[in-house]
């Protein structure tokens, strides 16, 4: 499985180095990851505090935070043969979840710019969508594990813990 955000977050990543690690946005992702066995502890505190995923990589589509968490679009054109090469180098990838809009618009542009679909088609962003591209590969939709989201309700623990239930027993299928 791999996990795409927006961006290393300005006071998590950046800081600590993992992605979503060290600020409220982990402490949402990481205990959801250990309950669906991803994770090997639900916690992220920082690069040596024995975390290990499992089965999965965790990525970007931008490099960089950008201002106020809203990348231009030259920006996501400059980071894009980043995910291209992160994505080709996974081998046995059953299954992509996006974090966000954003997240989800880069994964789909993705797709069109190596060929594994011709355009975005029906494909239309939101909490818990799940798309099967014809080679198989399965994307998943979720909102971004924000403190705006997450503090407002607009994702629950329970919204999340289903995306990832759901990719789980797509990751888990031989």
């Amino acid at each position: 499985m791999l996990i795409v955000g927006l961006a290393p977050g300005a006071h998590g990543s950046n800081r600590t180095g993992r992605p979503f690690t060290g600020d409220g946005s982990g402490n949402f992702l990481y205990p959801v990851l250990y309950k669906t066995g991803f994770a090997s502890q639900p916690t992220a505190t920082g690069r040596n505090d024995g975390l290990t995923l499992k089965d999965m990589q965790i990525t970007s589509v931008a490099r960089c935070a950008p201002p106020g968490n809203k990348p231009l679009p030259s920006e996501l054109a400059n980071c894009a043969p980043f995910l291209d090469e992160e994505i080709a180098a996974l081998e046995n990838l059953r299954v992509i979840v996006c974090l966000g809009k954003i997240a989800f618009d880069g994964v789909l542009q993705h797709f069109v710019r190596v060929g594994r679909t011709s355009r975005r088609g029906g494909m239309i962003f939101g909490h818990g969508a799940e798309y099967v591209l014809p080679d198989g590969l399965t994307l998943l939709a979720s909102y971004h594990p924000s403190l705006q989201n997450t503090n407002t309700g607009k994702l629950t623990e329970a919204m999340f813990l289903k995306v990832f239930e759901r990719a789980r027993e797509i990751a888990s299928v031989k």
